[in-house]
């Protein structure tokens, strides 16, 4: 800790600042845990005894980048740059917060001395302190040795932990994704226990730390734990519902345990083509087969099928994704993709024109990677012969449409004329007849590729000519 904390200029300018002015100071949470870890993020989160005010009137003196939007809940904030390095800090006072079982958000109270302050928060790995004026170490709850046994524990009783917040009980989950640590026996059983307390939090938060979970580097054993508790029925129930289309007679695959893998498999392939963590990427690979348990059919045959599980998938995601208050912009791509991840079954067993391939790209639209990255991870097949033939259809595909996008730049497929073109030709009004005659000319160009104005002039001029006018024209 020391050794890495001299590499930070900043802790040591803070830790006297406070001193002078008579206070204690310390470096806790998150921070603390990482340094030990070997890594020092430049997020700094500190707790000391000075109230609000005396904390923004000393940082103000310190550096000119500080906001009080968390004032109210004893924190102020700023910015730093030392070293090359930007330092985003918070500093709170001492908290001794009283919950009440049917409230989402404490009663906001100051405390006094450090090891109350550290109780109140949720993991032990998470309740070490480092003071900052004196140099020295502080862990009251034994979060250093289960940071080393990799075990997640709460200062207190797990059960006391997640009445006063219910929220930690999904932190737990995404600590065990983020920093691929166990969750110790008590806290796991308190979370099947307690897991209808999750309902008390709002949407908006739920979402964030699923969020984080999904962002992590491996998602899986924090999505196992939300399923093994209970907790995902509360939060994410069509993730869920997936381990109950499991089939002991082994007529089709497990849904569950094939959607995991399918996001690992999203991931490997995210990294290797060089994308940062993608959120709408990991929802979709997550719950693309989310509308299997309701389409789920046994055959005559003895064989099983899913029919239109896509589009029946694509409404339960768009249903879930809204009640968690996701963005509209996320929630269309996901609902998409989700639609969408079964267009490149059958490619391989027959020859694809070049107008199928263009609409596959006009219909990916902006989702085209991430449809690429989809489709190939949604092969989990153990048979690699058939693997095989797959990536090699895939990498097909991948190829005719860099050839044609080289030839015709499918990402931005028009029609070779447009509205007031068409008009003009037609001798039209703006109305209905424009619009047909607009995808007249776009199936033509999806079948034909660009034909230039000339010819779609003339191929206008014949449709129109002979076309059937629409009911009520």
């Amino acid at each position: 800790m020391a050794h890495l904390l001299a590499s930070t200029p900043v802790v040591g300018e803070l830790g006297r600042l406070f001193a002078d002015a008579g206070h204690e100071l310390y470096l806790v949470g998150g921070p603390v845990r990482d340094a030990l870890l070997g890594v020092l993020q430049h997020d700094l989160d500190f707790t000391t005894s000075a109230r609000p005010d005396d904390i923004e009137k000393l940082l103000r003196g310190w550096t000119k980048a500080v906001w009080d939007i968390g004032k109210d809940f004893g924190t102020i904030g700023a910015k730093k740059r030392a070293n090359g390095v930007e330092w985003q800090i918070e500093i709170t006072t001492f908290r001794a917060d009283i919950y009440r079982s049917d409230s989402r958000k404490p009663e906001v109270n100051f405390g006094d001395n450090i090891t109350d302050d550290l109780v109140r928060r949720d993991f032990t790995v998470n309740a070490m302190a480092f003071d900052v004026v004196n140099n020295r170490f502080v862990d009251p709850y034994g979060g250093l040795t289960d940071l080393a046994s990799r075990v997640l524990r709460t200062p207190f009783t797990a059960e006391r932990s997640f009445s006063d917040d219910p929220l930690r009980m999904m932190r737990a989950a995404r600590f065990a994704s983020q920093l691929q640590f166990t969750v110790a026996p008590d806290v796991q059983r308190a979370m099947t226990d307690m897991a209808d307390r999750i309902e008390i939090i709002s949407a908006e938060r739920v979402r964030d730390e699923l969020c984080k979970l999904l962002l992590t580097d491996h998602p899986r054993p924090g999505l196992n734990l939300l399923v093994t508790t209970g907790l995902a029925e509360r939060v994410l129930p069509e993730l869920a519902a997936l381990r109950q289309t499991q089939d002991e007679h082994k007529r089709h695959k497990d849904v569950y345990a094939h959607s995991l893998v399918v996001l690992d498999q999203a991931i490997e392939l995210e990294r290797a083509r060089g994308h940062q963590p993608d959120l709408v990427l990991r929802l979709a690979a997550l719950l693309h087969d989310v509308g299997k348990p309701a389409t789920r059919v046994f055959e005559e045959d003895g064989t099983v099928s899913f029919h239109h599980h896509d589009v029946v998938g694509a409404k339960l995601t768009r249903k879930r994704m809204r009640a968690l208050k996701f963005s509209t912009d996320e929630t269309k791509a996901v609902c998409q993709l989700v639609e969408q991840h079964l267009r490149f079954h059958g490619y391989g067993e027959g020859s694809w024109t070049d107008s199928a391939v263009r609409r596959y790209v006009r219909d990916a639209g902006d989702q085209l990677e991430r449809l690429h990255i989809l489709t190939r991870s949604d092969c989990t097949t153990r048979n690699q012969r058939k693997a095989a033939r797959l990536r090699a259809a895939y990498d097909d595909l991948e190829r005719r449409i860099a050839e044609l996008a080289e030839q015709e730049e499918l990402d931005a497929i028009r029609p070779d004329l447009n509205g007031d073109q068409i008009m003009q030709i037609l001798d039209l009004k703006p109305g209905r007849e424009v619009g047909e005659a607009y995808k007249f000319l776009l199936n033509l160009r999806m079948d034909q590729g660009p034909l230039g104005e000339e010819q779609a002039t003339l191929a206008l001029q014949q449709w129109w000519q002979t076309r059937t006018p629409a009911t009520g024209n």
